[in-house]
């Protein structure tokens, strides 16, 4: 019994000197000196600030490992824009011959895309790699101020109060986030790109993590939530199409109405213009619809991206032209107008043949206005 009495005042001992949990430094000093205040000194000023240190050395292993894990990541998207880039430096160098300066332009236009792109995966890994940083060390300090003895309780319940009312709050901000990274990690849009993302659709002047900014053709400055952005119309990467529907009148040659377009298309597509530039020979789909007043022959260009709406406003303009040269009439609505005099009661009455004859005459009248 006087044993065990003594070994409970023993550990009564320890713990009010080390602690709960005691340290080897403490209880070694304790058992070597019989000195609680000594041991609670070395405890102090030895054993908890070792902890920490540890505490502190693990979590810049951990940040360093993570931030190791995001570089590679990194490192594979870059990897990936530059096969991309590779591919189409060896489609542009293809053409090189035929296309002279045009080519020229098209692989700076694709070095410049793929700049743009490692750029934004480098912003993105330093975004991630802060987040990481910031997320380890916190942790990390939380844990050390719990080794120094301070009651983590009420801060971390404290702190998960707030982060309730930040993640009730602040939902759409949060999804805007998101979406921004994933926007960034995926390259769907960027500077310079004419995209049509919903609400509205323009030329992107600005992209950060939380909103995207477009300019329309009106010149108004849209700026789009990343996270209301459900879908995504880019007409700007890699390449586009201008398709054009021709309207000819009925009784137009159809066959001489095609090689015609088609004329005129290959002749833009020969030229190689700066802002209007077709990649690939413009094809004729064929008659595309029979309309109350005409009918439409479907025209398909491949052009350069961005170059679609100019070059369809220059073939429509050399079009009217070769229309008025080769005599095709570009339609305009028309409509057959029957007239009928219908006698007043009072007048005597008209002979049914004459009726009749009048009706004719009016019906050829109509005829030869239409």
């Amino acid at each position: 019994m006087a044993e065990t009495g003594t070994t409970v005042a023993l550990d009564q001992e320890l713990v009010d000197a080390c602690g709960i949990d005691p340290g080897y430094a403490c209880e070694w000093v304790l058992n070597a000196t019989d000195n609680e205040a000594l041991a609670s000194l070395v405890d102090w000023l030895i054993e908890r600030p070792l902890k920490v240190v540890v505490i502190l050395v693990g979590a810049l292993i951990v940040n360093r490992l993570v931030k190791r894990a995001i570089d590679q990541m990194v490192n594979r998207l870059v990897e990936t824009r530059t096969q991309e880039e590779t591919k189409a430096e060896d489609s542009a160098s293809a053409t090189l011959a035929r296309l002279g300066r045009r080519a020229r332009g098209k692989l700076t236009r694709i070095h410049e895309q793929a700049e743009r792109s490692r750029q934004r995966a480098m912003t993105l890994g330093a975004v991630l790699r802060s987040l990481a940083g910031f997320s380890v060390y916190a942790l990390a300090f939380m844990v050390a101020l719990g080794e120094l003895g301070l009651d983590l309780g009420p801060l971390i319940a404290g702190a998960g109060i707030v982060g309730l009312a930040i993640g009730f709050g602040a939902q759409s901000l949060v999804a805007d986030f998101i979406a921004g990274i994933f926007i960034i990690i995926e390259d769907q849009y960027g500077v310079g790109d004419f995209v049509d993302v919903g609400a509205a659709s323009g030329t992107v002047e600005k992209v950060t993590l939380r909103t995207t900014v477009l300019r329309d053709v009106h010149g108004a400055l849209w700026v789009v939530p990343n996270g209301e952005i459900r879908r995504v119309g880019n007409s700007s990467q890699l390449w586009a199409r201008t398709v054009l529907d021709v309207d000819v009148a009925y009784d137009t040659d159809i066959d001489l109405a095609a090689s015609v377009i088609k004329e005129v298309a290959d002749g833009v597509w020969r030229e190689q213009l700066e802002s209007s530039t077709i990649i690939e020979e413009p094809e004729i789909w064929g008659v595309q619809n029979f309309g109350a007043d005409a009918i439409s022959i479907r025209l398909a260009v491949k052009t350069e991206p961005g170059e679609q709406w100019a070059t369809g406003r220059l073939i429509r303009g050399r079009l009217k032209k070769a229309f008025d040269t080769n005599g095709i009439e570009i339609p305009f609505p028309q409509r057959t107008v029957w007239v009928n005099q219908v006698s007043e009661r009072s007048s005597p009455t008209v002979p049914t043949a004459k009726i009749r004859d009048d009706l004719l005459e009016n019906r050829s009248g109509s005829d030869g206005d239409e």
